[in-house]
C-alpha cells in the first residue's frame, strides 16, 4: 500500500489544469492539497470545471497561498513558470510543469522558436523532457519534469520509430501537417475562438514557424538524426483532438515489412501507443474522435514503395496524451506507480 503524496496545481483553471485536477481526484496515490487560479480565487473548482461537481469541495486559492506539497503541478501561459522557477522549487522536492519553459535544452532555441531570451536558461538542464515514450529511464530519476507540446507529441511518436530504426532518409526533408481542436487555443477567448469565427472552421494558422518544430528536432537529434523538419498547423471543427500526418522518405530498399517491423518494436512495450493499421474499416487508421479523455496515442502509416515515401499518422486527445496524460504518466514513473495507474480510460464510441 502507498502513503499517498501531497499535490498542489499552480495555474488551475484552464483546459489543462481542469483536466488534470480531474485525473488526480481519481488517482490512488495522491491527495489533492492546494489548487490556484487568481481570478478565481475563493470560488469552488467546480464552477470552472462543471463536470466535477459532486467529486470535489476544493476552491481555487491565490498562488500566493501555496503551501508545501510534494510534488507541484505547473499548468502556467508560457513565460510564468521561468520567472518564478526558484520559488516553486522551494514549496516542492518535485515539479511536474506543462507548458513550454523548460522543453528545449538549448537557451538558443527559445530566441529562436519563441522570439525571445530564456529567463532562467540555467534551469532547461535540470529538466527531463516529459513523453516517457522517449525518456523514461530519465524520467526515472528526475526532480524537474517538463510538459510536452501536444502537436509534437503527435508528430514525434508518428515519425520516431523510422528515425530511431535508421530507415528514414534524414537528407530529405520531413513535411507535417497536424489538425488541431479548439481547446488547443486555452480557455481564454480571442476574436479566433469566437464561435461565430471558430465553428465550422479548416482554417490554416500556422503554416510556417510553428513553435513546436523545435521538440520534434530535438527529438530526432537523439537518435542522430537532423533532418529539415516542416510543421503546419491547421484549426478544425472538433474541440479536443490532434491528427497529425507526416510525410517521410525511406532508404532506397526498404520494405513495408521493415517499416511495420519498426513500428512493432519501438511501441510493443509501451502501454499508450497503439498501432492502428487495418485492411478494412472506417476505422482503419488513427482517429481522434475516439481517443477523448483517453491517454492512448494511435499510430498508424502507410506506404508507397513506388516513391519511397511513408505516411506516417498519430492520434491523441491533445488535452491527455498531450498534457495532463502525459503529466500524471511522468508522475506514475517518477514515484515508481504502475505506469498506466489513474489513467486506464479508453475512451468512447459512438461519440
Amino acid at each position: 500500500m502507498h502513503t499517498p503524496i501531497s499535490v498542489s496545481i499552480i495555474g488551475a483553471s484552464g483546459y489543462t489544469g481542469g483536466e488534470l485536477l480531474r485525473l488526480l481526484l481519481d488517482h490512488p496515490h495522491v491527495v489533492v492539497k492546494q489548487v490556484t487560479s487568481e481570478r478565481n480565487a475563493g470560488n469552488f473548482v467546480h464552477f470552472t470545471h462543471p463536470n466535477l461537481r459532486g467529486r470535489t469541495r476544493l476552491q481555487f486559492v491565490s498562488a500566493s497561498e501555496v503551501e508545501p506539497c510534494d510534488l507541484l503541478f505547473l499548468c502556467l501561459p508560457h513565460g510564468g513558470a521561468m520567472q518564478k522557477i526558484e520559488h516553486y522549487a522551494a514549496l516542492a522536492e518535485r515539479i511536474i510543469d506543462l507548458s513550454a519553459d523548460f522543453r528545449l535544452r538549448n537557451p538558443d532555441d527559445y530566441v529562436r522558436w519563441y522570439g525571445k531570451p530564456h529567463a532562467n536558461p540555467a534551469w532547461l538542464e535540470k529538466f527531463v523532457y516529459g513523453l516517457p515514450e522517449l525518456h523514461r529511464e530519465e524520467m526515472r530519476t528526475a526532480r524537474y519534469i517538463s510538459g510536452v507540446g501536444c502537436n509534437a507529441t503527435a508528430t514525434n511518436l508518428a515519425i520516431y520509430p523510422l528515425f530511431a530504426n535508421d530507415l528514414a532518409d534524414a537528407s530529405r526533408d520531413v513535411i507535417c501537417e497536424v489538425k488541431v481542436g479548439s481547446s488547443e487555443g486555452g480557455n481564454q477567448a480571442s476574436e479566433a475562438t469566437h464561435h461565430p469565427e471558430r465553428a465550422g472552421v479548416m482554417r490554416s494558422f500556422a503554416p510556417t514557424g510553428h513553435r513546436h518544430t523545435a521538440e520534434v528536432l530535438q527529438a530526432l537529434a537523439r537518435v542522430g538524426a537532423q533532418p529539415r523538419v516542416h510543421l503546419s498547423a491547421t484549426a478544425v471543427d472538433n474541440v479536443r483532438g490532434v491528427l497529425a500526418t507526416a510525410h517521410v522518405f525511406v532508404k532506397p530498399g526498404v520494405e513495408e515489412k521493415d517499416i511495420f517491423k519498426a513500428y512493432r518494436q519501438t511501441y510493443r512495450n509501451e502501454p499508450f501507443v497503439r498501432i492502428v493499421k487495418e485492411r478494412t474499416g472506417v476505422y482503419r487508421y488513427p482517429e481522434p474522435k475516439i481517443l477523448a479523455g483517453s491517454n492512448y496515442a494511435d499510430v498508424g502509416f502507410e506506404f508507397d514503395p513506388a516513391t519511397g515515401r511513408v505516411v506516417a499518422l498519430a492520434a491523441i486527445d491533445n488535452l491527455m496524451k498531450g498534457a495532463a496524460g502525459s503529466a500524471v504518466q511522468a508522475m506514475n514513473i517518477v514515484y515508481g506507480w504502475e505506469e498506466t495507474t489513474g489513467l486506464t480510460f479508453p475512451g468512447l464510441h459512438p461519440v
